[in-house]
């Protein structure tokens, strides 16, 4: 009898050994996915300004949106330029963009938080909130 009962000690303590790395390996992959990864951005040209969206929003330039090729419409994603360290919070409402190189395509209202229009291009890091 009390070995039975050494034994299912034993075993109880295995199990709550084991509970606890997956409650760990679980935070560490949340926080996995907060962290920043590196690509560049552009901006979306003035022709597009009242054009309907992949999403079926009206696209404003003025407003804190961007493209993605496959990020959930609705998702927000903080983008930081790497050269000066302002952000943006923006959320993605269309598909996008046509580069290979390039992870989103944001609206003027977005990237002039983060860049002066004149640059075109810039390097940033991102990650996405929700």
């Amino acid at each position: 009898m009390k070995t039975l009962l050494k034994t299912s000690q034993y075993a109880f303590k295995i199990y709550i050994f084991l509970l606890a790395l997956f409650v760990i390996s679980c935070g560490s992959r949340n926080s996995a996915s907060s962290s920043y990864r590196s690509t560049t951005v552009s901006y979306y040209a003035d022709k597009f300004n009242g054009n309907r969206t992949a999403s079926g929003e009206t696209y404003r330039h003025s407003k804190l949106i961007g493209a993605h090729k496959s990020l959930s419409f609705g998702t927000r994603v903080e983008i930081v330029n790497v050269e000066n360290d302002k952000s943006v919070i923006i959320t993605v409402n269309d598909r996008g963009p046509l580069k290979p190189s390039r992870e989103f395509d944001l609206s003027q209202g977005a990237f002039k938080k983060i860049a002066d229009l004149n640059e075109g291009i810039v390097k940033v890091k991102y990650r996405i909130l929700n």
